[in-house]
């Protein structure tokens, strides 16, 4: 954290400074002038054409101006009209209001009696006063008086909940996050319908001022990781947060590491699993991504499916995406190796084979092997920033005829282009973007150190590799548990998953408190009739 504070303290110490500048009025309180806080507003806001300052009487005192401020495009104008305007200009009860009531205690009677609203807040400072109009409210002032309403009136529009584009299941909820966090938390609070169910939202970003809230179960979640979580995103001072990617690289425990030590999902049921776990999420305003902490190394093998099929099929599926795993990282290094250093490994068929099929070819083994994973790579990020509709086939096509191309032209051997397309394809396996885009790259370190030194570079690079990831924490847990250090109770949803009558223990030292999630595990096991 110290480093994290050193490297923005210098840019923290400029954003405040320009902050005093640009924001004169930010720290003062509101005036008792109507016009003058109208003034100030535009003052601040400037030549924006999307601010609406709309003058008017109260019928709740003729003497006394209001004036409504809100941000067209945020703000729902039929609630405005209908909730706020015709209440306090139509209102046949504000005319019969007592003297002692108009000088006294209007404020107080019109929160009670005359807006319609149910969410009612009040300011007195500009800086919350400004917070509040950019984030969709409208904002009541009152000529006369320093505290101003706050009126709940967010009606931007938004793309609605939708099915997930990544983390796709055959079986399971095909609802998903979107880009509004209010209706991310209510998508978990349908989950999970507990008091203990806590979320505290905060704004970080000295420009944006972007909500982002922190969510956990109370009870379950070990208070130590919420208190670092939150002194972590205390932490942070940055102009602008536009993606919970921002966050995730601010807060994790490495930052000089391949492996993804913090999980990201826009998969509701797989954030409430989370909090089920004694994890805890950050939910980040204009992203359907939610982060979640602390994660592990063998989380992301887990997909959501596999707690919606039977522990048989979930398993032998979860044990492919391991041995997926090793096949992206390990077959391009290990054909260079072998056909390089130890041809005496080959069978005596296949090697004559490949050596007939490499006559001719004027590339070693490694740069034909860099070729051609170039190639893939290219044609993979090609397929996936064009357009759906020919995405899929340019990421196809494109593939099958270059290798053959590259094939026919002596580039390359088609030992090579199945090498290479059997690699392709168990990246793919991978229910974590994040984990595959890490095997892209190792995958090209581990062909280095086996064209330098055989099949002793890629021991080497797996041995470095484990130790590496024996290092790593996230948010203090060690980030190869349940496998390192050793838990007999975690494998139970490690490598294969087991029955859930027989997983009735959350992770120990991600849930330490409370590590109990069955209190009779064998009244649960099914019984013959």
């Amino acid at each position: 954290m110290k480093k994290l504070s050193d490297l923005f303290r210098k840019k923290n110490k400029k954003t405040k400074k320009s902050l005093e500048i640009n924001n004169v009025y930010i720290d003062e309180t509101i005036e008792k002038d109507l016009n003058k806080n109208i003034n100030i507003i535009k003052e601040e806001f400037g030549e924006s054409s999307d601010l609406v300052i709309k003058q008017f009487c109260s019928s709740v005192n003729l003497g006394i101006e209001m004036s409504i401020v809100y941000i067209d495009g945020l703000a729902d104008k039929k609630i405005i009209n209908e909730s706020v305007l015709k209440s306090l200009m139509n209102n046949s009860e504000c005319k019969e209001v007592k003297e002692e009531v108009k000088n006294k205690n209007l404020l107080k009677y019109i929160e009670e009696n005359i807006i319609l609203d149910s969410e009612i807040k009040k300011a007195n400072k500009f800086k919350d006063l400004f917070l509040h109009i950019l984030s969709g409210d409208s904002v009541i002032l009152v000529d006369g008086f320093n505290t101003c309403f706050v009126i709940s009136t967010k009606g931007f529009e938004d793309r609605g909940v939708q099915e997930p584009s990544s983390q796709n299941v055959i079986r399971g909820p095909r609802d998903g996050f979107c880009e509004t966090l209010r209706t991310n938390i209510s998508l978990i609070r349908r989950r999970i319908k507990n008091t203990n169910l806590r979320i505290e939202q905060k704004v970080i970003g000295e420009e944006t001022n972007t909500n982002i809230a922190i969510v956990y179960v109370k009870g379950i979640a070990d208070e130590k990781i919420i208190n670092e979580v939150r002194y972590r995103i205390d932490k942070i001072k940055i102009d602008s947060i536009l993606e919970s990617g921002y966050i995730e690289e601010l807060i994790q425990d490495e930052p000089y590491t391949l492996f993804p030590t913090i999980y990201n999902t826009e998969r509701p049921d797989s954030v409430s699993a989370g909090l089920l776990e004694g994890r805890i999420a950050i939910l980040v305003d204009g992203t359907p991504f939610v982060l979640l902490v602390p994660a592990l190394f063998v989380q992301f093998f887990q997909s959501p499916e596999d707690y919606y099929q039977r522990a048989d099929i979930s398993s032998l599926i979860r044990i492919l995406r391991y041995v997926a795993f090793f096949l992206a990282l390990l077959t391009p290094s290990l054909f260079i190796a072998v056909t390089t250093f130890h041809q005496e490994m080959i069978p005596p068929a296949l090697l004559i084979s490949i050596v007939a099929q490499r006559e001719g070819i004027p590339f070693p083994a490694l740069i034909e092997a860099l070729i051609m994973e170039l190639t893939f790579e290219i044609l993979r990020e090609a397929g996936v920033r064009m357009p759906k509709a020919i995405g899929t086939a340019i990421s196809i096509v494109g593939a099958l005829v270059l290798g053959e191309a590259a094939v026919q032209a002596g580039l390359v051997s088609p030992a090579k282009v199945i090498v290479v397309s059997i690699t392709s394809l168990a990246s793919f396996i991978s229910p974590s973007y994040n984990l595959a885009m890490t095997v892209r790259i190792l995958r090209f370190i581990f062909m280095l150190l086996a064209a330098s030194f055989g099949l002793f570079g890629v021991a080497l690079g797996l041995l470095t590799m484990l130790l590496h990831l024996c290092s790593l924490r996230s948010f203090g847990i060690p980030y190869m548990y349940p496998l390192a250090p050793l838990n007999l109770s975690g494998q139970k949803d490690t490598l294969i998953r087991t029955p859930l009558w027989r997983m009735f223990k959350r992770p120990k030292l991600i849930s330490s408190k409370n590590s109990v999630r069955q209190q009779n595990p064998t009244d649960a096991k099914p019984k013959k009739p």
